[in-house]
């Protein structure tokens, strides 16, 4: 039961880890410089962690699903092999969809500005910097991510609807509250995670200056990694009798 919100929180960890130190860093450092090759890294390895994190919570989404749609079965369909097989396979996606998109910005030149507007290196302050034409890039950000976001919401989305069906079919008071309490953890997380990712690479703004976007990019970044293991935590019996 600790696997996948396990693997959530390395995930959550790894993405957090390659921004918050340098974001740190940059705030007591009045120079606030980061050569190419540390913002090329720096971004690689967070897009690894926040695409994993994506498959990550669908593969949570169709646990719940067989967790309360054919809880008989559930230790039958959900057995540790598959659990591993869907983890590599959600790592393998985070780590292919990173190398493409990599690829496609080491293309890029930058000999307008070396300025960004941002606490990290992320693919959109540098897509506005740069000197090359960068449309098959905002093309293949178009593509992947909302590909990726698609799969994962929609996946999501079937697994709760035939929970939500199961739920209401068995009409039972005890049983609504068990489904309810098993899911809104991850539910919570769904939204958090969904809501400030959507709002940036889906209706990312032309202006490279807003205080607004930041405040999601720091969100997504840095905040939920910091929430998720307080939402399961809290949520968990024997956390909760500990403290």
């Amino acid at each position: 039961m600790y696997f996948l919100p396990g693997n959530l929180a390395f995930v959550d960890t790894w993405a957090s880890s390659t921004v918050t130190p340098k974001m740190l860093l940059n705030l007591i450092d009045k120079g606030k410089t980061i050569s190419y090759t540390e913002c090329m890294t720096q971004w690689g390895f967070f897009a690894i962690g926040i695409t994993t994190e994506c498959f990550i919570l669908a593969v949570m989404a169709y646990d719940r699903y067989v967790a309360i749609c054919k809880p008989l079965l559930y230790q039958v369909i959900m057995t540790t092999r598959l659990c591993i097989q869907l983890l590599v396979l959600s790592f393998t996606g985070g780590i292919i969809h990173a190398v493409i998109r990599e690829s496609f910005l080491l293309r890029l030149k930058f000999c307008n500005s070396n300025i960004i507007y941002h606490f990290y290196c992320d693919i959109i302050p540098l897509l506005k910097i740069s000197c090359n034409d960068p449309s098959i890039n905002y093309l293949m950000l178009f593509i992947f991510s909302g590909s990726i976001q698609v799969f994962s919401i929609v996946t999501i989305l079937i697994s709760y609807t035939f929970v939500l069906f199961t739920i209401l079919t068995k009409k039972s008071e005890k049983g609504m509250r068990k489904a309810l309490s098993t899911c809104g953890a991850h539910l919570l997380s769904v939204c958090l995670y969904y809501a400030p990712l959507l709002f940036i690479y889906v209706h990312h703004r032309s202006s490279q200056e807003n205080n607004q976007d930041m405040f999601f990019f720091l969100f997504y970044a840095v905040i939920i990694p910091f929430l998720n293991p307080l939402i399961y935590s809290l949520r968990n019996k024997q956390v909760i009798d500990s403290f």
